[in-house]
């Protein structure tokens, strides 16, 4: 089976058991539920996996499996496992055995809080305790969203249970793509789809995440770390480990996420795609005014799609106008638009060799005020690289056509590029979604820097300047002329011939009109 047909198959399977397990309950909110689950079975897997590889090599024992000894037993390898794992499982509360039971098992949705609970607490005072806790709090297993009663609690649950017990995941380190994190950011996909509004807060589409990623790293095979500071559900962040491999991100991933639910989704995920406890650092708070990771930075590539134009509190905040990420513009971002906040917190957060590239809300790009100042410090200073127009109605929840504004602090040239790529997309469904080719077309013209009519033109930083630091991408670069041109002296020729003709016709019906008249004489 190819990589295509085995993605394919799988998108298949996960469509049919998100349709057929959803019923009663709300998408976006089941979306935990079967997630949840997946992840329970990945980690059950992982773990089983590894103890079965150490002992069967230790001992040659090729029979043996870990899901079949007993807990005691098992209690042996629960402190170096932690250690080298971040969590352990005894083999009673092991996925697989957990639904083999489940049937049967009238104090299920007991079983499993119990078991979730203690998959937490078996990193308490360990390292990845802080990596652990929590991410089973979406998992609710005794709420009224799946039954009136705990025996029809139950009963989904145990359909959830078969249904992501029966999914072809194989084993996943040896499969051709990414199975598990393929499945969670299908179902991602799918339901912030279908989620209108709220789905676009936590799911940036592949193909967007994946031209961040590689404009970030263009010539670089490898970089220390990798940032997010809104990183939601953990996509951009990920699209890394694509890119350029999960080896070649040195010293990991780092993001922070305000909302609860989905800080836990992006940790997670981070685990879905096989990302150790030791290699991520997500943290949950608020960026703009609690950022988590000041003994982190700077970073090598940062990729973020921040929320547009939310409130903060600004200048409301006598202290913000003296934090270092703030201060240097001279003006903080609008208490009723914080786009540009985020921008100023990931430039100063920037290694001098590193990329940023941000999904934008298109004011930011022309707006008066605080924010025209703040464009101004950033020309003046050389750190906008390149402005992208992207298509509209590329993002979950919305159909405005945002834009990329990518920063560096150590350019070539003292100019910014704009990009025109507002018609580079394919209508799939009711979105546009950017293509390969498209992907293609806008990252080679960021390479080249050169100019090309309608699609990119390279401004000096001295007429952005004159032009009132105004980096609308449409101010800049010229839109086709789409009009027919038409032949003036053919067009008259034409209007005669039709006016003549027109002629013809009245003369020929007047003396239609006489004869017909005469006759009735």
């Amino acid at each position: 089976m190819t990589k295509e047909q085995e993605r394919d198959e799988l998108h298949r399977t996960i469509w049919q058991i998100a349709n057929d397990l959803r019923g009663s309950v709300d998408g976006w909110d089941f979306k935990s539920y079967v997630l949840g689950m997946l992840f329970y079975r990945f980690i059950s897997e992982n773990i089983t996996n590894h103890l079965n590889n150490i002992t069967r090599a230790a001992h040659g024992n090729e029979d043996f499996d870990y899901a079949e000894i007993s807990d005691q037993m098992a209690e042996n390898a629960r402190h170096s496992t932690t250690v080298e794992k971040g969590f352990y499982i005894l083999p009673s509360e092991l996925f697989e055995n957990v639904r083999k039971r489940a049937k049967n098992d009238k104090n299920l949705n007991e079983t499993l809080e119990r078991v979730f609970k203690n998959i937490e607490g078996s990193a308490t005072g360990y390292e990845s305790e802080g990596d652990l806790k929590g991410l089973f709090d979406d998992i609710d297993v005794n709420s009224n969203k799946l039954g009136s009663t705990v025996a029809k609690r139950n009963e989904l649950l145990v359909k959830i249970l078969n249904a992501v017990g029966d999914m072809k995941l194989g084993e996943y380190q040896e499969n051709s793509i990414d199975t598990f994190g393929d499945a969670y950011e299908y179902l991602m996909t799918m339901y912030a789809g279908n989620a209108g509004k709220s789905g676009g807060e936590f799911f940036t589409p592949q193909e967007v995440s994946e031209l961040l990623a590689e404009i970030t790293v263009v010539g670089k095979k490898e970089v220390n770390k990798v940032y997010d500071p809104c990183c939601g559900s953990g996509s951009l962040l990920l699209k890394f480990a694509k890119v350029l491999g999960k080896e070649n991100v040195r010293q990991g991933f780092f993001g922070q996420e305000i909302n609860l639910t989905t800080y836990n989704l992006c940790r997670i995920n981070m685990f879905l795609h096989d990302i150790n406890y030791e290699r991520f650092d997500i943290a949950h708070g608020n960026t703009l005014t609690d950022p988590k990771h000041w003994d982190d930075e700077p970073f090598d590539a940062i990729v973020s799609n921040p929320p547009y134009s939310i409130k903060w509190e600004g200048d409301a905040n006598p202290l913000l106008i003296n934090d270092p990420r703030f201060a240097p513009a001279g003006v903080l971002a609008p208490k009723s638009k914080a786009d540009l906040a985020f921008t100023m917190h990931m430039l100063s957060w920037l290694s001098p060799s590193g990329t940023a590239a941000i999904v934008e809300f298109p004011g930011v790009l022309y707006r008066g005020g605080a924010e025209k100042k703040i464009r101004q410090y950033l020309i003046d200073n050389n750190y906008i690289d390149t402005v992208i127009q992207l298509p509209p109605n590329l993002f979950f929840g919305t159909t405005i056509a945002t834009c990329v504004i990518i920063l560096k602090k150590s350019k070539k040239d003292n100019a910014t590029l704009f990009i025109d790529a507002s018609n580079e997309f394919v209508h799939e469904g009711n979105k546009n979604k950017l293509s390969e080719e498209n992907r293609k077309k806008i990252l080679n013209a960021f390479i080249e820097r050169k100019n090309d009519d309608y699609f990119v033109k390279l401004v000096s930083n001295a007429d952005i300047a004159r032009n009132d630091y105004n980096i609308a991408v449409s101010s800049y670069v010229e839109q086709k002329d789409t009009t027919e041109k038409v032949d003036i002296k053919t067009l008259n020729a034409q209007i005669a011939d039709i006016v003549a003709k027109q002629n013809r016709l009245r003369s020929d019906i007047d003396k239609i009109v006489d004869d017909l008249e005469g006759g009735e004489l």
